[in-house]
């Protein structure tokens, strides 16, 4: 009935359009018109103006944090968390000042979330956590770390156990069980594997000015220092690239690779020269 007498109401001597006007509808059509009372004085809040929208905004938001501190949900510092109403929190859960959890995001069991973070349209896996960083329409499994000030972007899968430490990126990537990458690296549009290490100062190199192009990085592969992994490439499982190398070629397993452009010194599994 409702969204069928809408398109009726006419707009008054301002310019309103008064949802009231549909009980005299509602009167000429023989309805029932009964009065309820409202559950509390929040419920009666004019919006009228912004000011009045954030009036009501704010009574709507201390519901949704009330509701998960009653549902097992710590919040440090209630006043200061933001919660959209599609969010579902685990148990034991504590969320830190300063935080915004939005769209349709899923914290799993025991996480600490913030302080200084948002969270939207993500999946959290139970026990990890989240310091100062901001995670967007990705997915961390359980145990992962990320941060202090760090960001992950949309279409990102950190699996078990994964570390990103401070001011790192990760863009549309997947790096597999246990892999870190400590501080100031950037991995985009790459399939890391698991147990590699990514040394500080690492870039994926990932854009040529026209095209994205991938990275795979291997099993157990350590990435110096430094190291710019130019695109497309492969570094091959248990392999080794020196701090500030270039790497322009794909690395087989086992080796180690240096310099500038990077070339193979030796295989891993035979003992170095002399």
């Amino acid at each position: 009935w409702l969204w069928r007498n809408l398109s009726g109401l006419r707009p008054s001597s301002p310019g309103e359009i008064l949802l009231t006007d549909l009980i005299a509808r509602a009167a000429t059509q023989d309805m029932v018109i009964e009065s309820i009372g409202p559950e509390g004085l929040e419920e009666t809040l004019g919006v009228n103006t912004r000011v009045q929208l954030a009036k009501a905004e704010a009574a709507l938001r201390r519901r949704i944090r009330e509701r998960w501190m009653l549902h097992g949900v710590t919040l440090v510092d209630p006043d200061s968390v933001y919660i959209d109403e599609g969010v579902e929190l685990g148990q034991d859960t504590v969320v830190l000042p300063n935080t915004h959890i939005n769209g349709d995001s899923r914290i799993g069991d025991k996480c600490q979330i913030g302080p200084n973070s948002m969270v939207s349209d993500s999946i959290i896996g139970a026990g990890c956590r989240i310091v100062a960083s901001m995670i967007e329409r990705s997915t961390l499994e359980a145990g992962v770390t990320v941060g202090p000030f760090s960001r992950v972007r949309a279409g990102t899968r950190l699996e078990q156990g994964v570390y990103i430490g401070n001011f790192a990126e990760v863009k549309s990537s997947r790096l597999g069980q246990g892999t870190k990458s400590g501080h100031f690296s950037y991995i985009g549009d790459a399939d890391v594997g698991a147990n590699v290490n990514v040394g500080a100062g690492t870039v994926t190199c990932n854009y040529d000015g026209q095209t994205k192009h991938p990275t795979t990085i291997e099993d157990d592969v350590f990435i110096g220092s430094d190291s710019m992994l130019v695109a497309p490439v492969t570094i091959g499982a248990r392999s080794t690239t020196g701090a500030g190398s270039v790497v322009t070629k794909d690395v087989p397993p086992d080796t180690v690779a240096a310099g500038v452009p990077a070339r193979v010194l030796r295989n891993k599994s035979r003992p170095p020269r002399r």
